[in-house]
């Protein structure tokens, strides 16, 4: 099938979700944690640009999550205000750019024709990867945050009240539309769905994992990767808040108060599973799975029994993106804009540079050639390699897939 411990759940601490990700549902006056300041750090390892532009005003000030859309030669990306872009993954000449009349929610998702973003009046359109012209567009029950994901014929987006629509992307056309169930409170973040031939993968706020037939949006299996507990809606908060990650015949998933857990894709029956929280999808690499904990610490797991191979603590409650794995290296943004390297061998802080004031939210994302590309709030769209402190290129490492069954 092919697709296009304990000290995580200290009581009464919720700076992440209210000032990081914000709440749909209701409002609180809890108390809450404040971000560790920016560490010092002995750089060994330094950020050296291959290329940089700029995407209109990138999130305008809105809480959005528009990831750049990685396509091999190709990046799309596309800034709240609407300005659209393409640009060579390489070289980073701008191909095209239009400038939408629409302010845009969600997006970049697209398939080998078509790119799809959701306006913030709940229109689904679709674009040509070509020029950018606008194909169709259709109206969609309430807002969307999680961007539209394609596997060629059809175009799956969900919105924020639980629902998962899916249209033919020829002309448009709803073929089927599922109705999930939502809390009365929920953060202000969504996973998008994994959208394969013949399933449609789909995670809800109420710590829900959905197998959707493809052909008829029918449910095939659910997974709880979270269950509400406690007396409080904050405290019931089980959000799957991160694209689960597909590896093979398997998904690998974390939530909010819940768990990390690997989940056969065919079933649905839980492989293996351990006690999390993240609001970021994991990643693997090296032989191990790491993940951005709810509260900013970054943790490496052994792939063969999860394991807890080290922890760094201190970048606590930074709100952390996912982890990029680069070689020997992970690099992580916060919400001030810095982009730290961790050592992947032993979870040191290597190397550090601010890169966009207004801070960093959507995951980077390794290109085809291993580069690393970078997206922050204030439209900053940059490509980086990594270098040793005297300009030398990395050694590299050979990589290996942990062992996860």
């Amino acid at each position: 099938m092919r697709f296009a411990g304990s000290r995580l759940f200290r009581a009464g601490v919720f700076s992440v979700l209210i000032a990081g990700l914000g709440l749909a549902g209701c409002s609180t006056t809890d108390t809450f944690e404040q971000p560790v300041p920016v560490p010092e750090v002995d750089t060994t390892v330094t950020f050296k640009t291959v290329w940089k532009m700029s995407v209109g005003d990138g999130h305008d000030d809105d809480f959005l999550y528009l990831a750049p859309l990685n396509a091999g030669e190709v990046v799309y990306a596309a800034s709240a205000d609407g300005a659209l872009v393409a640009v060579n993954s390489e070289t980073g000449k701008l191909l095209w750019k239009r400038e939408l009349e629409d302010r845009i929610f969600a997006g970049v998702g697209g398939d080998l024709d078509q790119l799809y973003l959701v306006t913030r009046e709940a229109d689904l359109i679709a674009l040509s990867r070509e020029d950018g012209r606008e194909l169709w567009r259709k109206a969609l029950p309430t807002e969307a945050l999680a961007a539209p994901q394609s596997n060629g014929s059809l175009v799956v987006t969900q919105t924020t009240d639980g629902r998962v629509l899916a249209f033919n992307t020829t002309d448009g056309e709803i073929v089927w539309q599922y109705d999930g169930v939502v809390p009365a409170l929920s953060l202000r973040a969504a996973a998008a769905p994994l959208v394969g031939g013949d399933v449609v993968i789909a995670s809800f706020s109420n710590g829900k994992l959905m197998a959707l037939a493809a052909e008829s949006g029918q449910p095939l299996w659910q997974y709880e990767v979270g269950q509400p507990q406690g007396r409080t809606e904050l405290e019931r908060l089980v959000d799957i808040a991160g694209q689960p990650l597909v590896l093979d015949s398997a998904i690998m998933v974390s939530g909010y108060q819940g768990k990390l857990a690997l989940v056969d894709i065919r079933t649905g029956q839980e492989i293996w599973s351990r006690k999390a929280s993240s609001l970021q999808a994991p990643m693997i690499g090296g032989g191990n799975i790491y993940m951005s904990s709810a509260n900013g610490d970054v943790v490496a797991y052994r792939g063969s029994d999860r394991r807890e191979v080290w922890l760094q603590e201190g970048l606590s409650w930074r709100q952390l993106t996912q982890p990029a794995v680069y070689d020997n290296y992970l690099v992580v943004g916060d919400y001030e804009g810095y982009l730290h390297v961790l050592s992947a061998d032993d979870g040191r802080l290597v190397g550090q540079t601010r890169y966009d004031s207004d801070g960093l939210r959507v995951p980077l994302q390794r290109l085809a050639n291993g580069n690393l590309m970078v997206f922050g709030n204030s439209g900053k769209l940059s490509v980086f390699t990594l270098r040793d402190r005297n300009g030398s290129a990395l050694p590299q490492r050979s990589g290996q897939r942990p062992g996860l069954n």
